[in-house]
């Protein structure tokens, strides 16, 4: 492609092997090569921009320094590891990156020996490394395990429950501290860098091992004082106490864009023999590309851009974005209510409380990657009164499963959760999809789920939430665009329990939750031409269901079939329990159900999967002609 920038150096680099045989003075070359052609692709692909550009030496240290793959390289979230795809075997297919059948954004155990452990969400990695070192201590393999995790995700508190586990790895594990942000050290330039070499270097560490030696001989409680006065001594000069308490020789701060002076740090840490070792990495997100440098929020992930002048190809929106739409609806409420506070866990952008925080800064709370610390504060502010809205992505709700339970659901705190990203994600794939929360959320006793079918109904239940105050209440709503709706002029409030018939039929009955009733409609359409006269319902709840709606579709149709962008355990199980609960079962019913598939799909274009999962118009109409057909009357489940 005329994009694709001169790489003479990389164009040697099949695997870490190559790198490995290259001259220290050649890897800064290459480090400027690899960091083009993550520019190059990216550009072409659109994906995670700035912060894999900020991990382009420290990538090229690492793999030059450890003996990859043996030794394991464990990126947390993974978004930052499209270097380590490229000089990994993968530079082939690297333009294939978020494609249908491409490579995944993130890391992933099935596509390379080199990705160990996979990833897309935050603050594992430290957990996982941990687990391989072990592993390798047990078998009596002296490799490494490497962990890389960022300033952000050291904000969720799984990061220090592995540390304050980590002493029995011995100087098996590795963790790569990669600062990009919260300036956990200042960096002060070269003197960073000797100091990071000193403390790493034998000159330092084997005074400091006889040292260590020596005091072992020592009585108990000498033992214990003379190791806090060296700890404490160190801490004052390189600011490693804190990491040093929770068991880790701390080396740092080291300039994460000198590959040099990473490689002689690097090596040093690979050689000792103090334990688990942290090492402080100061990077920049962007680093070498004018834009991303400049624009770290816009550049975090991008779309398709040119190169030359970083202009994005973002298509011109057609309608207002659920996220943005649910945004104006919280601030609407919040002008309308004091009481109504918003809590985020490290996405204000992607929940949209950026929007919510300059107009109320004093009410709005990003908690870090740390979403059952969200969860548990919001109970908190309920108790005393106060209506939390928590904005938290489906998927990452499932991180705080527990404090939902426990700390809400059980104490019938009013707690509104605003689940963003529900259903299918398109090139996120997989691990951001928002498949589970109505299986999770409607065993819960105590709590209201709701799913918007458009952007004026999400307006109404973000309405309907702040004024819920008997109990938790949450609404699910997708990625993406709404369907262009003219909105109201105010919000109503929702009857709790409530659907709504959008369109009268008498022998064919879609009950519908949330956006797919798009799609509906369109199959009642096809089904009316058909001569199939069909009803169309939007439930609205898939908890407390709308039992006297549901039973009166039911009874008066020969063929009712649920749709909703959930996996199993949602509204349809809800619906064939009320079913046989209620003895509709013996009356003959015909029953369908339409959900998510029970796999985990891969990332491709949002149209192919749905296709794939057979809930577009024509897999609802295949589903009422198979049932109609159908010999032997009764409940089944299908989906296409």
């Amino acid at each position: 492609m005329s994009n694709r920038p001169q790489t003479p150096l990389l164009d040697q680099v099949a695997t870490p092997e190559d790198i490995r045989k290259l001259g220290k003075e050649q890897l800064p070359q290459l480090s400027d090569e690899l960091r083009q052609e993550v520019i190059s692709a990216v550009s072409v692909t659109g994906g995670h921009l700035g912060a894999g550009l900020g991990v382009v030496e420290l990538t090229v240290a690492l793999h030059y320094v450890f003996d990859t793959p043996h030794d394991k390289l464990i990126w947390d979230v993974g978004h930052q590891a499209y270097p380590h795809k490229i000089v990994t075997g993968r530079r082939d297919r690297i333009r294939t990156l978020r494609q249908g059948g491409g490579l995944s954004g993130f890391t992933k155990r099935s596509e390379s020996e080199y990705d160990p452990f996979g990833a897309a969400h935050s603050s594992t990695s430290i957990s996982a490394a941990l687990g391989f070192a072990i592993a390798n201590k047990l078998s009596g393999d002296p490799h490494h395990a490497i962990a890389v995790i960022g300033d952000g995700a050291m904000t969720a508190g799984m990061a220090y429950e592995a540390m304050n586990n980590a002493e029995a790895a011995g100087n098996r594990l590795v963790v790569i501290l990669n600062d990009n942000d919260m300036s956990i050290a200042p960096p002060v330039g070269s003197l960073r860098n000797a100091l990071a070499r000193m403390v790493s270097s034998d000159k330092y560490l084997t005074p400091r091992k006889l040292a260590q030696k020596v005091v072992r001989r020592f009585p108990a409680s000498v033992q214990k004082t003379a190791k806090r006065v060296e700890e404490y001594a160190r801490g004052l000069v390189t600011g490693g106490t804190l990491f040093d308490e929770l068991g880790f020789y701390y080396v740092g701060p080291v300039d994460g864009h000198d590959v040099q002076a990473l490689v002689e740090v690097l090596e040093n840490v690979r050689d000792a023999d103090l334990g688990p070792m942290l090492i402080h990495v100061v990077t920049q997100k962007g680093k070498g590309y004018a834009p991303a440098e400049d624009s770290a929020d816009k550049y975090h992930g991008v779309v398709k851009f040119d190169v030359v002048s970083g202009k994005q190809a973002k298509a011109e929106a057609k309608a207002p974005s659920y996220t943005g739409v649910f945004a104006d609806a919280l601030i609407a409420e919040a002008e309308r209510d004091e009481k109504v506070v918003a809590i985020t866990a490290a996405m204000p952008s992607g929940t949209g409380l950026d929007k919510f925080e300059k107009r109320f800064p004093e009410r709005t709370f990003d908690v870090g990657i740390a979403e059952q610390h969200g969860v548990t504060f919001a109970a908190g502010l309920a108790a005393q009164g106060y209506r939390p809205f928590v904005a938290i992505y489906s998927t990452f709700l499932q991180r705080a499963y527990d404090q939902v339970v426990h700390d809400v659901a059980i104490q019938n705190l009013p707690v509104r959760f605003a689940m963003d990203r529900a259903g299918l994600v398109g090139a996120d794939g997989a691990t951001h999809a928002g498949s589970f929360d109505l299986a999770y959320l409607c065993t819960l006793p105590n709590f209201v789920v709701m799913a918007a079918a458009d952007e004026v109904e999400l307006t109404h239940m973000v309405h309907t939430m702040a004024l819920h105050d008997s109990g938790p209440i949450a609404v699910r709503y997708p990625r993406g665009e709404g369907r262009g709706l003219p909105m109201p002029a105010a919000p109503e409030r929702l009857e709790i329990g409530k659907g709504r018939v959008v369109r009268d039929g008498k022998k064919v009955a879609i009950l519908s939750l949330g956006t797919r009733l798009e799609e509906a409609e369109k199959a009642a359409d096809q089904l009316e031409a058909m001569g199939l006269s069909t009803t169309v319902a939007d439930l609205r709840f898939a908890k407390p269901l709308d039992e006297d709606l549901i039973r009166r579709l039911l009874t008066t149709h020969q063929v009712a079939v649920t749709v909703e962008e959930a996996a199993i355990g949602g509204l349809g199980a809800h619906v064939l329990t009320m079913a046989s609960d209620h003895g509709l079962i013996d009356a003959g019913l015909k029953l369908r159900t339409m959900r998510l598939p029970d796999t985990f799909q891969d990332h491709d274009k949002p149209e192919k999967q749905y296709d794939d999962a057979g809930l577009n118009a024509p897999h609802i109409v295949d589903t009422v002609l198979k049932a109609l057909r159908s010999n032997s009357a009764g409940v089944g489940e299908a989906r296409a």
